[in-house]
């Protein structure tokens, strides 16, 4: 048995954001049906990588789902994309705000005649004034404040390594509705589901945002510092960089006792976090030196025990080799197609993985 066994998904969403809240359903146990343009997902043709002539970008948000075409400019295309929303309980889409109206398949063409239906509208900057205004995930980055706090030194914002934005917004998509599933089985109700990028942004910027709303602070590019903590960032080692997460007066004691620098963790500026956020040009002018004189692999095996957080900068070969030696089975197969487990751990109904991700229609 599946959690979501029996739901059944029209999925008119393309590119990330959207695939990547519906297949968070399908691994559940949803039957998803992805709906696609005769052309086919734009990410089909994102590559290099490519995993047997399929881009792998279209590989990472789309198992577990079947495709068909519709031509929604045809008569015929949005006849039958209507008769697949009437006997769905959830629509997903991230078209532009009224592309669906257009069709006439969005909520408010729906909600009478299919009055249990939960619909998820996924957009850039919602359905008001930023409607049409294009939701891409740099452009949100950008927009959004996020390059703002990320980058090596003030005046050189980057983006992240990923399209985090749209990630994020998948998954508040996908909490979203299943909070509108919870209250239609209870109501019988469905309703409409709206996410937008800059929004999702926004929130999980977190202790950054909120340090601008409620104390008026606008923060800054830090590198690998973190505004709030210390020492928390990325130091050098005699071979390689490791992070330290030191997060406690706990935590920074045994880190000097492991440096052989006891005395720093009673000195009045270092001695709580506050002070060492306040001291912190300071207290790594003094740390660098002692950690420069071990190895990476050194230092993990001397700090980790004390539990100290400390550990090297892995690629992401190296990442996958570290959640396998612990056990976390990252990677799930399909039909000899290696792709990245979902990482949601259940006891009575676990993630299921039945399809490859479809070829076009």
């Amino acid at each position: 048995m599946s959690a979501l066994g029996g739901l059944v998904v029209a999925d008119f969403g393309r590119v990330l954001a959207a695939p990547y809240a519906t297949m968070l359903l399908a691994d559940l146990g949803a039957e998803v049906v992805k709906v696609e343009h005769p052309r086919g997902d734009e990410t089909r043709a994102w590559g290099p990588p490519h995993a047997d002539g399929v881009a792998t970008y279209f590989l990472s948000v789309n198992r577990n789902k079947t495709s068909t075409v519709l031509d929604l400019s045809t008569a015929e295309g949005r006849s039958a994309a209507r008769e697949l929303v009437l006997g769905a309980d959830v629509v997903v889409e991230n078209f532009r705000p009224g592309t669906m109206a257009g069709f006439g398949l969005s909520y408010e063409d729906l909600r009478t005649v299919h009055p249990g239906l939960v619909y998820c509208s996924v957009t850039g900057f919602g359905s008001g004034g930023g409607r049409h205004l294009p939701g891409y995930d740099l452009l949100v980055q950008a927009v959004g404040g996020l390059m703002s706090v990320t980058g090596s030194r003030p005046g050189e914002p980057v983006k992240t390594g990923v399209a985090l934005v749209d990630v994020l917004t998948g998954m508040h998509a996908a909490v979203g509705i299943l909070a509108a599933l919870r209250h239609r089985d209870a109501t019988g109700e469905g309703q409409l589901v709206e996410v937008d990028l800059l929004s999702v942004l926004l929130s999980s910027m977190v202790n950054q945002s909120t340090g601008y709303t409620a104390a008026g602070v606008v923060p800054g590019i830090m590198g690998n510092r973190h505004p709030s903590i210390a020492p928390y960032e990325l130091v050098e080692t005699a071979d390689r960089p490791v992070v330290l997460a030191v997060g406690n007066d706990r935590q920074f004691a045994g880190l000097c006792s492991a440096l052989d620098v006891p005395d720093l963790a009673t000195d009045p500026r270092f001695a709580a976090n506050a002070d060492r956020v306040a001291h912190v040009d300071e207290l790594m002018a003094l740390l660098g030196p002692r950690l420069r004189t071990g190895t990476a692999r050194h230092w993990f095996d001397a700090l980790t025990p004390l539990g100290v957080p400390c550990g090297p900068v892995n690629d992401l070969a190296g990442a996958f080799e570290l959640a396998g030696d612990l056990g976390l089975e990252p990677v799930v197969s399909l039909d000899g197609l290696d792709l990245v487990a979902n990482p949601i751990r259940m006891s009575r109904t676990p993630a299921t993985y039945r399809l490859p991700p479809p070829p076009l229609g």
